[in-house]
């Protein structure tokens, strides 16, 4: 990627978490694969989202809501990982 601000989180974390770089234990990956927002946590995202799509947030929720997608994002991400390392196949090298 050329422009550095095109590059998210999840592509730098990508380079770290990458399933050809060493051995991933199927214990580890179940557990991963378990891991999700509590419901606490879902209620105020969805509010977030809700006061987002209305145009009504201040910039301190727009904060809060940007750090729950990049938590959100990294989970998606390494859990993406994990099923890779569970079925025994490849990641794509997007490259």
């Amino acid at each position: 990627m050329s422009d550095s601000n095109a590059i998210t989180e999840a592509d730098i974390l990508k380079e770290i978490i990458d399933p050809e770089l060493g051995d991933f234990p199927s214990e580890l990956a179940k557990l991963v694969l378990r891991l999700r927002f509590s419901p606490a946590a879902k209620e105020r995202l969805n509010e977030l989202a809700e006061k987002n799509r209305r145009g009504i947030l201040s910039s301190a929720e727009t904060s809060l809501l940007e750090k729950y997608l990049r938590v959100g994002n990294f989970l998606n991400l390494v859990q993406a990982k994990a099923r890779v390392w569970l079925s025994g196949t490849s990641w794509p090298d997007r490259r």
